[in-house]
């Protein structure tokens, strides 16, 4: 076999993100190659610099859009934008795909300056003083710092603060409950009896039935529930969304217009809800996907499985899916065990998924492959059309993922 000619090319070891094995005599780059590479750096410090520059302009287009009234998203104004970049890309010769992974991420970045720049406050929504009671949690510090931003004045409530809930709660005209849940429906007894009828009673927990019930019987308030469908480690809250669950609202108040208009100005879409139909279906949402990642952890625990070993044979897919899975066991265990356990109806889902897991496993020990073709079939007409999306957005998710390895 000929063997391969090489020029005679050495890596810079001065990188220092560069990791060179031991007894390799380190060699010198190529001068041609040392060129090339300096021009596409004077390439790249120019597309910073145009990005720059479309960074602000805009800026003015938001403030025209707050001036005007005109959404931070015109979803028919970014479908043309892609569309064009995609055609322009492909008679460049270069990949329509990525430019439009390109351009998505620019998009991005332009809504989230865009609200930044309160594009969408509108210009006579009043201040208001508003009571966060649990500010120095993590979603309640979200939170504050949000609402703060949009010069809003915020009492800041928790355990080592000598403002009390009571205090604060007579005080503010807007009063948002953010404690960990088996502490919510407590807090919000407090504060309730001090919170003035033309006032609003709010909370970001994620159950609804019970603390707005608590919400209803405990002041006479405007009580608006909502549950931020993000954690507090968000980069942004542009695009995020938020559930939103009225349930009442005083005659002579306009709380949910001022709530809608407040998380819109963040870039959060809403959803209208109500706390029964909110509850059920973050039994599968949250509830069913904790359980199911639990049981993934608890048994590749008990296997007592090499991470290592299985990540040097892994695929994108599994990758994405051990990354989640890892994820979840990095966060708080208080917090899942108070999801999964106030849900009204944790008991159902556990039961089915019990259920389906024993299905399932009586197919695999006897060997029914015809069983497993037919329950196969049956899931995939359950998810129907969605299977094309899922295929389509996991994709882009699995591109991602590999670009970063």
């Amino acid at each position: 076999m000929r063997k391969r000619r090489t020029r005679d090319c050495r890596i810079d070891v001065s990188c220092p993100t560069m990791t060179v094995p031991e007894n390799v005599p380190p060699t010198e780059i190529p001068a041609a190659l040392t060129a090339l590479r300096n021009r596409i750096d004077e390439i790249d410090h120019q597309f910073l610099d145009l990005l720059a520059e479309r960074h602000r302009v805009v800026g003015e287009v938001a403030a025209i859009k707050r001036e005007c009234d005109v959404p931070i998203r015109d979803d028919c104004r970014e479908a043309e934008l892609l569309a064009d970049r995609r055609t322009r890309a492909g008679r460049s010769g270069l990949s329509p795909e990525v430019i439009e992974s390109l351009f998505r991420m620019v998009l991005w970045a332009s809504r989230n300056r865009q609200a930044q720049l309160h594009a969408a406050v509108p210009l006579d929504m009043p201040p208001m003083r508003i009571a966060i009671i649990g500010a120095a949690g993590g979603m309640g510090g979200l939170m504050s710092s949000f609402l703060g931003d949009l010069d809003n004045e915020i009492l800041a409530v928790d355990r080592d603060t000598r403002l009390t809930v009571e205090e604060a709660a007579a005080a503010a005209d807007v009063t948002l409950v953010s404690v960990d849940i088996r502490e919510t429906e407590e807090v919000i007894r407090r504060a309730g009896p001090h919170i003035d009828r033309g006032g609003l009673l709010t909370d970001v927990t994620s159950i609804k039935r019970a603390p707005v019930a608590t919400m209803l019987e405990s002041s006479e308030a405007s009580v608006i529930g909502t549950h931020p469908l993000f954690g507090p480690g968000v980069h942004t809250m542009q695009g995020q969304r938020i559930a939103v669950t009225p349930a009442r609202l005083v005659e002579g108040t306009d709380w949910m217009s001022w709530l809608t208009a407040t998380l819109r100005a963040a870039g959060l879409v809403l959803l209208e809800t109500t706390a029964d139909d909110h509850d059920r279906v973050m039994a599968v949402v949250q509830v069913l996907t904790h359980y199911s990642t639990e049981v993934v952890g608890r048994t590749m625990r008990q296997l007592d499985v090499s991470i290592e070993e299985t990540l040097r044979f892994t695929s994108p897919i599994y990758h994405l899916e051990l990354l989640m899975t890892a994820r979840h066991f990095a966060q708080s265990p208080d917090l899942y065990s108070a999801i999964q356990m106030s849900n009204p109806n944790t008991p159902e889902v556990m039961a089915a998924f019990r259920e389906a897991a024993e299905a399932f496993e009586s197919m695999m020990r006897s060997g029914d492959a015809a069983g497993f073709r037919d329950a196969f079939s049956d899931v995939a007409e359950f998810f129907g059309p969605f299977a094309d999306t899922a295929m389509r957005e996991s994709s882009h998710l699995i591109d991602r993922l590999v670009e970063r390895s």
